[in-house]
């Protein structure tokens, strides 16, 4: 370990053996963070508490919060945001970019494979056991064309950089990927704490999401339609991303609605106001498809729209994301994804996967049983960091439990080496000081017809527990802003 003098970073422990994104392999501040990392030194302790408080105000004051579910109870907490931002240079960058896309665009078309041809399953590339045994896989959208194309409007796909200085996906979210509020408010609250910081670096805007991700759900409207109503649904304030929900359609300038809000006649869904019922055209849903229809799917859901996926599948309503699509954000369908890219682009992956072990291959689960000490095990449907177990931080005990769960339903999980995520300085309340924090990247994806959008920045999520290498906001991670220089 060696310490850094700067003022509030002189307690700073460096360790060499990590990927640090502040600090080159000598110990030196990386040329694009030098300004960054004086400006923030010339700051003392006394003066950074004020700042951080102060930005734990701002994200307060506009309400910034999300629930975290556990067996006993659910609590609503302030999203906690670190001040020092983290900086992606253009050429890094546009390698991130480009790998998202091609991963978006290569998930739309396997999507549209499986719920209709078939051709990668009945070519043998991909199993159909792996697809039909999926609890997102959804029967009803066989045949069903979606408008425009486009199953997966949006995708959030978790990019970590590794020890060796690239970077690895992790996972692929494409149900109802979240986050994106915090990108926008993260940028906002450290423009209100530091504005000056700005001023020595040019950086990409990420307030331009909303009119973006607005602009390509007008292009996927149904036929006929020339100017579509879009509306955000919600399950109500209760969950967990509720914020997100009312963010995302203020900044749109759409009505935000519930189930109860809306209703279904003669295949056409509409809106309830004081005025009377208003035709709705586009639906950006953060309701679990589960949910969305109590008369195709449960029939207890009080959260949905009665008669709505028969409106969806007459094509007079836009779902986004498309129902279904949760069967390619399937951890056991990431393990094929160079092949869905080769097969359906014709290319080479720009980002690597994570090698990923499937437990229903019989020989990858004896090699899992037996390796459990240095894997981490994940439940392929579970998002959040719910459900995954670190080899390396479990106890013999422990260990066994998991051993049982994965050997009872072994298509349920799928174990990946322990990869080292780099780390990033970040300032500790207890300690009052910066210290090493593990980070990685959510970037968000909007796909329209023939359009599509990479939000330039997207959502450094930060481990704020010594070592932890789970970064989700439901296991007690924060995030950073994400400047990505022009």
């Amino acid at each position: 370990m060696s310490k850094i003098n700067n003022q509030i970073f002189s307690s700073y422990d460096r360790n060499p053996i990590l990927y640090d994104e502040l600090y080159d392999t000598e110990g030196k501040v990386k040329e694009m963070y030098s300004k960054l990392f004086n400006l923030y030194g010339e700051h003392s302790k006394k003066d950074y508490v004020k700042l951080n408080e102060k930005a734990k105000a701002s994200f307060f004051n506009q309400g910034i919060t999300f629930q975290v579910y556990d067996k006993e109870e659910t609590k609503e907490k302030i999203f906690p945001f670190d001040l020092f931002p983290r900086i992606i240079d253009p050429q890094e960058w546009d390698i991130i970019e480009r790998g998202a896309i091609q991963r978006s665009k290569a998930l739309n078309l396997f999507l549209w494979d499986i719920y209709h041809g078939k051709k990668i399953i009945k070519q043998g590339i991909v199993p159909m056991e792996l697809i039909s045994s999926s609890a997102n896989y959804l029967h009803q959208m066989n045949g069903i064309d979606p408008p425009g194309g486009i199953y997966n409007h949006i995708s959030g796909t978790d990019v970590i950089k590794h020890n060796d200085g690239k970077y690895y996906v992790l996972e692929d979210n494409i149900r109802c990927p979240s986050g994106v509020s915090y990108v926008i408010c993260n940028r906002t609250a450290l423009k209100r704490a530091l504005f000056g910081v700005f001023n020595h670096y040019q950086t990409h805007t990420v307030t331009n999401y909303a009119e973006n991700l607005l602009d390509l759900l007008e292009t996927v409207k149904p036929k006929g339609v020339d100017v579509p109503n879009v509306v955000v649904i919600t399950p109500g304030m209760f969950n967990s991303a509720f914020y997100e929900h009312s963010y995302l359609a203020k900044t749109m300038g759409v009505e935000l609605v519930e189930g109860r809000d809306l209703f279904v006649e003669n295949d056409f869904v509409y809106m309830k106001t004081i005025r009377g019922p208003k035709k709705v055209d586009v639906i950006y849903r953060r309701i679990d498809d589960a949910f969305i229809d109590p008369l195709e799917f449960r029939p207890d859901s009080s959260l949905g729209v009665p008669g709505l996926f028969a409106a969806y599948k007459k094509g007079n309503v836009t779902l986004a994301n498309a129902p279904g699509t949760g069967v390619a954000d399937d951890k056991a369908v990431y393990t094929y994804m160079p092949e869905i890219i080769k097969y359906y682009l014709n290319e080479e992956p720009i980002l690597n996967n994570v090698h990923t072990y499937h437990c229903s291959r019989p020989d990858e689960l004896k090699y899992v049983l037996e390796h459990i000490h240095e894997l981490v095990i994940k439940p392929v449907d579970e998002a959040g960091g719910y459900g995954i177990s670190i080899g390396n931080r479990l106890t013999k005990e422990e260990i066994e439990t998991v051993k049982k769960q994965v050997s009872e339903n072994p298509r349920k999980y799928v174990a990946q080496p322990i990869m080292s995520l780099s780390v990033h300085p970040t300032y500790i309340d207890d300690s009052e000081s910066f210290e090493q924090r593990h980070v990685d990247l959510r970037t968000f994806t909007v796909l329209g017809k023939d359009k599509e959008f990479v939000l330039k920045g997207g959502l450094t999520r930060v481990a704020l527990q010594k070592g932890n290498l789970v970064v989700n906001s439901s296991q007690g991670g924060g995030s950073k802003d994400t400047w990505v220089l022009k």
